[in-house]
């Protein structure tokens, strides 16, 4: 396998990410994409260049010889996903709630967290 692809192998190991969620992001298919991550098939540098972003990175990061995949972002341990399949009408609705949802408690814990430190004060 080359360098890419071995990169991009140790991240998704670091960073517990399924190959299903780098399909969805990237749109390439989930058998390509296996047959790629797993050496039988070359990656073209329009697949590179899909995972990479799906990854959130570019396509240098995964070109270097020694990655670091350990970052400070504090972020990274704050992501959350979720997957409701194809979107229909009926499952895009549920989806925009969804997010909704979740952005609400940010926001409450956010002022919870600023009114607890008022309060130690």
């Amino acid at each position: 396998m080359g360098l890419f692809i071995d990169n991009v192998n140790k991240y998704l190991a670091y960073k517990k990410i399924k190959k299903s969620y780098i399909s969805l992001k990237s749109g390439i298919e989930v058998n390509k994409l296996s047959r790629i991550l797993n050496g039988v098939q070359e990656a073209t540098v329009s697949d590179m260049d899909k995972i990479a972003y799906a990854l959130g990175e570019r396509i240098e990061f995964f070109l270097k010889n020694s990655i670091n995949v350990s970052t400070n972002r504090e972020l990274d341990d704050l992501n959350i996903t979720f997957h409701t399949g194809k979107l229909g009408p009926d499952r895009q609705e549920f989806a925009e709630k969804m997010i909704d949802f979740l952005e609400n408690i940010d926001a409450v814990l956010g002022v919870e967290k600023k009114l607890s430190s008022l309060y130690k004060e």
